[in-house]
């Protein structure tokens, strides 16, 4: 007899609390097997595929594309131990070469958090409520798309939304407060109630087991909003209109901060809150260093960037200044150094402005950084950078000189404390050995954690990458 198991959205590290459905890559009545990729989401990190750690057949899948869904939620469910019901099910499942599927104890090697290669959990009842959710007569409310499942028969189930039943709640239609804990999985959905006064113990969720899940909170303040307006629409005009409560203006386009710009906005937004950045900055004449690196392209062998140059600049100058290859623990009061160095660098997709992180770029040559930039940079375009490519960074370089513009006053990648901005490099009129000539000029800025350093060690830091820009060879006393 088959064993229906339900895969939810597992957690996908780094504190991501939601994930996106962007492309379902298997039907209902598909043949799956073990650790064989279901669905791609992207998360405000990346874009990630998303195996499954149990082998049969598809019988539900939770959330339509595009839909916005917590970890925690339920995907699809398959029915462990089922043969597939007809004859051009099972030649689909002998063509893509899916391996029989192993017995519900065998569960998954896969490595995604929450699910291992242990015997997978067993499936929780789910317990419908028995006493009516909404008055007689009243019109159901529209169904959150990621709490109703598609069946194996393309028919949909229509359970009672979590707005609903926080409307029998209000109007004392529907059972009591619950005791206990909120069945809430979501930090997010927990602070979408906090912020908005709701008190989650008047919900009854539409997910799993009663999961309260985001769109039950946004239900419920909509249709307490409807009432208020409803009652405010009832009362008497009040002698004189009152002013507008949003100062956006009318019209227009509206678009979503989420996924990728969302997080973004988030970041730099917390980067502006928390910490006190100054920026000083500096001009140098950077010929030497493109008749270095000329001479290195043409003494054969892999060619070297100027971004990997610069990067070796940098590790260097952080050798020589470590306060400014640190973060600060607000809650312990405490300026962290790092022995290493995690090298972020800014890189424009058309997904979005994104930081990819060369690990230990310390340890690496001009080779082998202008390899690492080549191949997350290429990811990033492709948008298959992992969450691991993208955190962990202890400093940045951000060369906005690919834009064209001279200058600029970087944000810091929070909680890191420093960044190093590098402007394009144009000829410009310049001193020379006391003579005017035409130089290779470049300005370099650096915005810094005013927390972690004054600025006589900014100016240090800064004042060093500029000597190595217009002499090499100073690079030679660290090699």
């Amino acid at each position: 007899m088959a064993q229906v198991l339900e895969f939810k959205l597992p957690d996908l590290g780094e504190g991501l609390t939601e994930a996106e459905i962007v492309r379902w890559l298997v039907q209902v009545g598909d043949v799956v097997a073990i650790d064989q990729p279901v669905v791609e989401v992207e998360t405000a990190k990346a874009m990630v595929e998303v195996p499954c750690p149990y082998g049969g057949v598809v019988t539900a899948r939770f959330g339509e594309e595009g839909t916005e869904l917590p970890v925690g939620a339920p995907l699809l469910t398959v029915a462990v131990g089922a043969a597939p019901s007809d004859g051009p099910q099972d030649n689909a499942a002998d063509r893509s070469g899916a391996a029989p599927a192993r017995g519900a104890a065998e569960g998954s090697g896969n490595v995604l958090v929450g699910y291992g290669t242990g015997e997978p959990p067993a499936r929780r009842r789910r317990v419908r409520p028995t006493a009516p959710l909404a008055p007689a007569g009243a019109p159901a409310a529209p169904a959150a798309t990621a709490a109703v499942p598609t069946r194996a028969d393309g028919a949909r189930d229509t359970p009672g939304t979590g707005a609903t039943r926080a409307t029998a709640h209000r109007n004392g239609t529907g059972t009591l407060r619950g005791e206990g804990p909120v069945p809430v999985i979501s930090p997010l959905v927990r602070r979408l109630a906090r912020e908005n006064g709701l008190d989650l113990r008047e919900l009854t969720g539409s997910g799993p087991d009663g999961l309260i899940l985001r769109a039950d909170v946004e239900e419920a303040l909509r249709a307490a909003a409807a009432q208020e307006g409803a009652s405010r629409r009832s009362a008497p005009a009040p002698a004189q209109a009152s002013g507008p409560v949003s100062s956006a203006p009318a019209g227009g386009i509206r678009i979503p901060l989420k996924g990728v710009r969302g997080a973004v906005a988030d970041k730099l937004s917390r980067s502006r809150r928390e910490i006190p950045e100054a920026t000083c900055w500096v001009d140098a004449d950077a010929t030497e260093l493109m008749r270095a690196r000329s001479a290195m392209n043409a003494a054969g062998g892999p060619k070297i960037s100027l971004l990997a140059l610069l990067a070796r600049i940098c590790t260097a100058a952080l050798a020589r200044f470590p306060e400014l290859n640190s973060s600060v623990d607000t809650e312990a009061r405490e300026v962290v150094q790092f022995d290493h160095v995690h090298l972020g660098f800014a890189a424009q997709t058309d997904r979005g402005l994104v930081v990819p992180v060369v690990r230990d770029a310390h340890a690496r040559d001009a080779e082998g950084l202008t390899a690492e930039f080549a191949r997350l940079t290429e990811a990033g375009r492709a948008g298959t950078l992992t969450p691991a490519d993208l955190t962990g960074g202890t400093f940045t370089l951000n060369n906005y000189g690919v834009f064209g513009v001279d200058g600029s006053t970087p944000i810091i990648n929070h909680p890191e404390a420093a960044m190093l901005g590098v402007g394009r490099i144009v000829p410009k009129p310049w001193v020379h050995e006391g003579e005017l000539a035409v130089r290779q000029v470049v300005q370099l800025s650096l915005t810094f954690d005013h927390r972690v350093c004054d600025g006589g060690t900014a100016g240090g830091f800064l004042r060093y990458v500029a000597d190595c820009v217009e002499q090499p060879a100073v690079l030679l006393r660290t090699l």
